[in-house]
């Protein structure tokens, strides 16, 4: 019997494949605040090949609504011709617009460009006055709330040709997602789990451009959405006796799903430790009837969950923490692997903190002594994060 030897896929960042979605579900239950969409991606005849703790790169596109606004503020019909850098053959704007250009938040460069072009003497005090030394939080509270439209709506003296606004915007650039899924039992597919960002700011309603593209703008079985496997660092253990344990609240969820699968598939015998968090039960508990049934069957042997409207205080995953402390130090004492997924700005930075707590309080050490022995822990890959 020999051994099948897998063709490298062509598909990559630089030439990604035209995938269809087959399945987008909303996770959040009826009456939450929440959309996050559960997206199963077709990459069946693409030969791309992923395994847990990748994350899928995908190409989106602009909101056609947004586009013909744009158009519209230039003057323009959008079946000029503009040309675009590392592109031999010119496009439409429209085109250009669409699939390759970044029309939403701009940065000061984007500004200067208005100032050179901006005729009426009010709108050049202000754009001057935005850039000045001195303003530099004024102008990125500025920008924070206004996407392109907005500034040429409140600058209607400038004027761009359609090339120089092409030339004056930065690209589109793909966005990664964490997999939700193991190849071991999904080799055609992809799962991604999406949280859809909605929200107004300048009395103007935004959309989130990958997130609300994959959920509403893609024609189901279309095979017309760019993707390509980004490798990470994020993985299981070689050996499948080892222990770990899992944080992924919201979003972060994505790749412990994948993990869980695998581990299923190959029938590893190590523990497995979930902590998920949301904010409510009865509606934000994503893949909840999954995780579950892992629970009740023994493939989770421990599940602890987090859910911080439910009750007045609010408690979130490194609480849960906190209240396993005891049990959680045993585990990492014995070699067990610990995972962080999700959000960057906040819950990393608390979960890390619940984490020197724990290693202080239950290893007996002061904070140098706890700060060393995590460093160790990320120095042997015991302490994992993917972050966003």
């Amino acid at each position: 019997m020999t051994n099948e030897v897998q063709t490298p896929s062509i598909y990559s960042k630089n030439n990604p494949f035209l995938s269809s979605i087959v399945e987008n579900r909303r996770l959040n239950k009826e009456g939450s605040w929440k959309d996050t969409r559960h997206i199963a991606i077709d990459i069946s005849e693409s030969g791309l090949a992923y395994e847990v703790g990748d994350s899928l790169g995908v190409f989106p596109a602009n909101d056609p609504r947004a586009v013909d606004e744009l158009i519209a503020i230039l003057g323009a019909e959008g079946n000029e011709k503009v040309t675009l850098p590392k592109h031999e053959v010119p496009v439409s704007l429209r085109e250009a617009l669409m699939r390759h250009l970044n029309i939403a938040m701009q940065n000061k460069k984007f500004l200067e460009s208005m100032l050179e072009r901006a005729t009426d003497s009010a709108e050049r005090e202000r754009l001057e006055s935005l850039l000045g030394s001195e303003a530099r939080a004024e102008m990125t509270e500025y920008l924070k709330n206004r996407e392109c439209i907005d500034l040429l709506e409140e600058h209607p003296s400038v004027r761009f040709t359609p090339q120089e606004l092409v030339d004056g915007l930065k690209r589109l650039v793909p966005r990664l997602y964490s997999i939700a899924s193991s190849p071991l039992q999904f080799p055609e597919e992809v799962h991604l789990t999406v949280a859809v960002v909605r929200y107004r700011t300048n009395d103007r309603d935004r959309l989130g451009v990958c997130s609300t593209y994959l959920a509403e703008r893609v024609s189901a079985g279309a095979k017309e959405v760019p993707v390509f496997v980004a490798k990470s660092h994020f993985r299981l253990p070689d050996d499948p006796s080892r222990d770990i344990i899992m944080v992924g609240p919201g979003t972060g969820i994505a790749p412990f799903r994948a993990f869980i699968q695998e581990r299923i598939a190959l029938q590893s015998t190590g523990q497995n430790w979930l902590f998920f968090g949301d904010q409510r039960r009865e509606y934000d508990y994503l893949y909840g009837e999954e995780f579950d049934r892992y629970h009740q069957g023994g493939v989770l042997d421990r599940l602890d969950l987090a859910f911080s409207r439910d009750q007045a205080e609010k408690i979130y995953v490194q609480h849960r923490m906190l209240e396993n402390a005891e049990a959680l130090w045993e585990w990492i004492n014995r070699g067990s692997i610990l995972y962080v997924c999700g959000d960057a700005h906040r819950m990393a930075k608390d979960v890390d903190a619940a984490l020197h707590r724990i290693v202080r309080e239950q290893g007996g050490m002061n904070e140098e002594e706890a700060a060393n022995f995590i460093k160790l822990m990320r120095k042997e890959k015991r302490y994992q994060r993917d972050v966003y």
